[in-house]
């Protein structure tokens, strides 16, 4: 049997490289050639490509920017079986999502989404095509339509309320609070109400959503980590240890959404929908008929797999923002005394700050623009794949090469950007910005057909916490020393250590009290 398996694994080993050898030295079709007109990288290996020049541990937008810089805004990679073309100039991102959108919108079929995402279901992940367009559209113009905003408007204020009395309650100017953590709670809370009637209290993390919250940060981790069958398939073998944990996490958030539609699909039974405020679980139900087949997708799937999706963008995202700007804010303390000079002449300090009061604080958003410029929410777009052959800035791309636009050294471009790694919110109250050019410098939610859809909705929520946390509170680092602004692994970029802040209450008492 040991003979056996030594033989087996040699045979194997033989295979690998005889296929290698041929892929290497095989003399490239006119397709490859031309897509190699495009400038790469020396050193790809046989079989593999480039790809351990994506090694290590520095965060990948930023490898990929020291090969622009080496290369040029349009390079591309040979990753096993793939070719990857990554673009950070605005002329070519301009190129990609308006004159190349439609033949750059699909996805790529990769093992987190047909393990974790419902096998493509989910939005964010499925391939272009009828369902990824009617699962589009119900989201634009059910889900995150100015109604559909409004109508839940009452979540926002009631969580943002909780934040500010939860802070207030233990604000005396000495004691710490870690606002990242609480920017955790106060964005999961949103988002979970929002999406299913489901809410935790500040602190409490052994609860059935926190659980849901916990399998959520490994599903985020896993699709960060690199498999190799999405690049060599028929090597895909090799990430059986990684899948494994795919399939675990997956049951994890399967069985407790699962759990939240049957709960949904009782009251609606018992016909008492009506006594309870609707939930976007409700929307999709009321949208979807029960029997409804979308390709292959069923009706709960498609739930299910919108939910999840929703849930998993639009809570981190929101509160990663939210830890940056107040990091930005305490390394940089006139812009925060600006940006309160600018509430309390706009709103004064009798009462609080509205939603409707957004509209004329152009500073404060402004410090959100420059915040998402400095650290947007994803440092790259999602993997787009061309359907068919296309020109990206003067260079033929080939059908089936995958794109990436890398969002974090576009925004640091200094042609677009004069000192760029600066903090500088004054670049978006000049009249004639930078990002005023062709709206292509400035993507913090990539753009074109793949935009993300809640947007709106996830600006809403920064917007008026952070103008509800620095109209109502003074604060303080920790020590003299800045903050480390160093960003972290993972999808979106922090996570930086938790943000430990002294904050002092602003304000009357009585309007704390009043909340």
């Amino acid at each position: 049997m040991i003979l056996l398996f030594s033989t087996l694994q040699i045979s194997l080993f033989s295979l690998v490289i005889v296929i290698a050898g041929y892929l290497f030295f095989k003399k490239p079709s006119k397709c490859e050639v031309d897509s190699l007109t495009i400038p790469e990288p020396l050193g790809a290996l046989p079989l593999f490509g480039h790809l351990h020049l994506l090694r290590g541990r520095e965060l990948v937008c930023k490898k990929l920017a020291a090969i622009s810089d080496k290369l040029g805004p349009i390079f591309s990679l040979k990753l096993g079986s793939y070719r990857l073309v990554v673009a950070s100039d605005a002329e070519i991102v301009k190129d990609c999502f308006t004159t190349n959108d439609l033949v750059l919108a699909t996805r790529p079929n990769i093992a987190f989404g047909r393990y974790v995402g419902y096998n493509n279901a989910i939005l964010a992940l499925a391939p272009y095509g009828d369902y990824w367009r009617e699962l589009r559209k119900i989201s634009t113009v059910h889900l995150f339509s100015n109604q559909s905003m409004e109508m839940l408007g009452h979540i926002r204020y009631s969580e943002i309320n909780e934040f500010i009395k939860h802070l207030y309650i233990g604000s005396d100017g000495t004691s710490m609070v870690k606002i990242d953590m609480l920017f955790e709670f106060l964005t999961f809370n949103i988002i979970l109400t929002k999406m299913v009637g489901k809410r935790i209290g500040f602190g409490k993390v052994k609860s059935e959503e926190w659980c849901y919250k916990e399998a959520m940060n490994q599903s985020e981790y896993l699709a960060a980590v690199f498999m190799i069958g999405d690049v060599i398939p028929w090597l895909g073998w090799l990430d059986f240890a990684k899948i494994s944990q795919m399939k675990k996490t997956f049951k994890e958030l399967d069985s407790v959404i699962t759990k939240w539609l049957q709960e949904h699909l009782k009251k609606r039974s018992r016909n008492d929908k009506d006594h309870q405020e609707k939930t976007i679980m409700d929307l999709l139900l009321d949208i979807l008929p029960e029997n409804v087949v979308i390709c292959g997708h069923v009706r709960d799937v498609i739930i299910k797999a919108t939910i999840l999706v929703l849930t998993l963008t639009g809570s981190d995202s929101t509160s990663i923002t939210l830890t940056w700007a107040v990091s930005l804010l305490l390394n940089n303390p006139t812009a925060l005394k600006s940006a309160q000079e600018e509430i309390d002449n706009s709103v004064g300090k009798s009462r609080w700050v509205e939603e409707s009061d957004l509209q004329n604080l152009k500073y404060l958003q402004a410090i959100v623009k420059e915040t998402h410029r400095l650290y947007p929410p994803a440092p790259l777009t999602g993997i787009r794949e061309a359907s068919e052959a296309c020109n990206l800035g003067g260079y033929r791309v080939e059908k089936g090469t995958r794109l990436l636009i890398n969002i974090w050294k576009l925004h640091r471009d200094p042609k677009m950007w004069p000192d760029p790694k600066t903090f500088k919110p004054e670049r978006f109250m000049e009249e004639k910005s930078q990002c005023q050019k062709s709206n292509f410098e400035y993507i913090p939610f990539s753009s074109g057909r793949r935009s993300c859809p809640g947007m709106n909705l996830g600006l809403r929520v920064v917007h008026f916490a952070l103008a509800r946390l620095i109209q109502g509170f003074e604060l303080r680092k920790v020590t003299s020393e800045q903050l480390d602004m160093a960003e972290g692994p993972g999808l979106a970029l922090p996570k930086i250590k938790a943000v430990e802040v002294l904050v002092m209450p602003r304000l009357d008492p009585e309007l704390y009290r009043l909340l």
